[in-house]
């Protein structure tokens, strides 16, 4: 029991250690108008762990920063299609 005690609380301390501010490139091609990067980086801003977003309506893109211990590229890319905007990360 103390083994087990002593395993949880070192991976608790080095747990953040494995966390990575990540940078991804999403492509959202159902941007139609220029109104539409203000509702895809609005979606995305709203998943924690998001740090960055910019939004290029001419590359119909999204660059998200994340915090990658909060949060994941599912998560991120069903923020955009809940919000109408369907993407996938971009290569």
């Amino acid at each position: 029991m103390k083994k087990l005690f002593v395993s949880l609380a070192l991976a608790t301390i080095i747990a953040p250690v494995w966390a990575a501010t990540q940078t991804v490139t999403l492509a959202v091609p159902g941007m139609t108008c220029a109104a539409c990067p203000i509702t895809v980086k609005k979606a995305l801003t709203k998943v924690d762990g998001v740090r960055d977003v910019k939004v290029s309506y001419e590359k119909l893109t999204a660059v998200v920063t994340f915090d990658d211990a909060n949060t994941s590229l599912q998560k991120l890319t069903k923020a955009t299609e809940d919000a109408g905007y369907p993407s996938s990360v971009k290569n």
